[in-house]
């Protein structure tokens, strides 16, 4: 594998699992405004996070290379609406999307086709995710003043169950 694919997976790992950190930060925020619905949401996420990191993870020992595991690093944003949590939200996985390109484009240079198959999954996952930052933004932005609304937001995003990635390696 090129020098530089490699590396940039093995920080990835690290970059998936300061999401989950992130996600877990933005659920303690919702658990202590009461809205339990929003912190199960992040949550959730947080576990997906935490699965895609395992996804580069085995990705890398299946080609027999070196995974280093580095420090993560503690979220650093002070939240003080609901909203500036979703906007977080949705401006992280805009920059998780911009580091997949990254590693895409690196492995496309060098013709790493296998990696770039691996890639495609995270590809189409990426853009799910921006839709569901999106979707959670607009609906704040629609329902998020009315407090039966916010509640019944709230109650939807509760009912939210965690399912595997279903990539195969």
């Amino acid at each position: 594998m090129n020098a530089k694919v490699h590396e940039l997976l093995n920080q990835q790992i690290n970059k998936e699992f300061y999401s989950a950190y992130l996600y877990l930060d933005f659920s303690n925020y919702f658990e202590a405004v009461g809205l339990d619905g929003f912190a199960n949401w992040y949550k959730i996420q947080a576990q997906e996070e935490r699965d895609h990191a395992m996804l580069f993870y085995t990705y890398l020992q299946n080609e027999s290379q070196t995974v280093t595991l580095d420090a993560i690093a503690k979220p650093d944003k002070t939240f003080t609406c609901h909203m500036d949590v979703l906007k977080a939200g949705l401006e992280h996985e805009e920059y998780v999307t911009s580091l997949i390109n990254d590693i895409y484009a690196a492995a496309y240079d060098v013709r790493d086709f296998r990696t770039m198959q691996f890639l495609d999954w995270f590809v189409k996952e990426q853009g799910e995710e921006e839709t569901n930052a999106h979707d959670l933004i607009t609906k704040m932005e629609l329902f998020g003043s009315d407090p039966k609304s916010l509640y019944m937001l709230n109650q939807e995003l509760a009912a939210r169950v965690y399912s595997a990635p279903s990539l195969v390696l």
